[in-house]
């Protein structure tokens, strides 16, 4: 029971980072915070949105563990998080991997009927 409920937590997680990746503004800030950290008024800064309108798409990659936040006085500093990153790639790999394995198989198999 408890390996179930560690599997559905990691499939949520996993939800969660994926669906933070769905939109365009939520990549476009994790591509800027890869080149280091940045004040939230400095991500917001390229789009035409209210500041509350932006908060939320900076909760929700908060929230899926892509960045951390932190207070610096009165500014809030984002960095991202390569947990998030790492998740999606290892999700990624072995899926790359089980469908490598299903075309090496497919091959072989076309390959035999071709021999016969």
């Amino acid at each position: 029971m408890v390996i179930l409920s560690l599997m559905e937590q990691y499939q949520e997680r996993l939800n969660d980072v994926f669906q933070a990746l769905a939109d365009p503004t939520r990549r476009s800030v994790l591509g800027r915070l890869g080149q280091g950290p940045a004040s939230i008024s400095e991500l917001a800064k390229p789009f035409s949105m209210a500041l509350p309108s932006f908060m939320k798409h900076i909760q929700m990659l908060e929230r899926s563990g892509w960045i951390v936040t932190r207070k610096e006085g009165r500014t809030r500093i984002c960095t991202i998080e390569k947990k998030a990153l790492a998740a999606a790639d290892a999700w990624l790999s072995a899926q790359r991997a089980l469908w490598e394995a299903r075309f090496d198989r497919l091959d072989a198999l076309l390959e035999e009927t071709k021999n016969d």
